[in-house]
């Protein structure tokens, strides 16, 4: 059974910048993502997201992925994003310091 996303994505182009963005946060990577409100969030990738099959609240089926940061300084601080919320990564570590 598919489990439930808010909101799932269909068409090509928006699951290929999903996947994109799916091979700029790996595992530990230290990012700020940008998100569609015009929010942003800062932490640590705890585990490089998967693209999944998920279904929305109208029961359609489709793909998205959830990121999952943590800050190591506020050990009981961790966030969940949906991917399709990013508009934009940028990374903070020293040899991957860019933008996307």
């Amino acid at each position: 059974m598919s489990r439930k996303a808010q909101d799932v994505l269909t068409d090509d182009e928006s699951i290929r910048k999903l996947e994109s963005l799916v091979h700029e946060l790996q595992g530990n990577s230290h990012v700020v993502v940008f998100l569609r409100d015009g929010s942003t969030c800062e932490g640590v990738v705890t585990v490089r997201p998967s693209v999944q099959v998920f279904r929305d609240h109208e029961e359609r089926e489709g793909i998205n992925a959830e990121l999952q940061l943590e800050r190591p300084d506020v050990p009981t601080w961790h966030r969940r994003i949906w991917l399709d919320q990013i508009v934009r990564i940028e990374h903070l570590d020293s040899g991957l310091a860019s933008e996307s």
